[in-house]
């Protein structure tokens, strides 16, 4: 988010096109696709994981959006919002040099994962 690729990294814990700011729909015929997800930190290591996961997320073709949320309920959790102009787009990224590299950094950063589920995003604002 990890042969625990991303994708397991958020599940089993998360621009391209027009200007900034305005809404991207899905391609005509084509779902877009979304992964939200919570993780734990190790405790006291929660900004040091945000910063690893967010390492070169603007070099990952397909990828829409990509937001790392802290949970201001709880100072070991973080929340991360993923959307994707498709499944194949996603799956292509876990196989990433720097992907495959900040997994691999995170991991020791990482107690557990709480939940995760899968979406098809329709459409929204920011995303570009």
């Amino acid at each position: 988010m990890l042969a625990l690729g991303r994708r397991a990294f958020i599940a089993g814990a998360i621009g391209f096109g027009a200007a900034a700011g305005r809404a991207a729909d899905a391609p005509a015929g084509r779902a877009l696709h979304g992964l939200i997800g919570k993780m734990r930190a190790v405790p006291g290591q929660r900004d040091a994981l945000v910063a690893l996961l967010l390492e070169g997320v603007d070099a990952m073709p397909g990828c829409l959006s990509y937001v790392v949320a802290r949970d201001p309920a709880d100072p070991d959790a973080i929340w991360i919002t993923e959307v994707w102009d498709s499944r194949d787009s996603h799956r292509a990224s876990l196989r990433l040099p720097q992907v495959r590299e900040a997994i691999a950094r995170a991991r020791p950063l990482i107690a557990g994962f709480d939940s995760s589920v899968e979406t098809e995003p329709v459409s929204g604002f920011g995303l570009r």
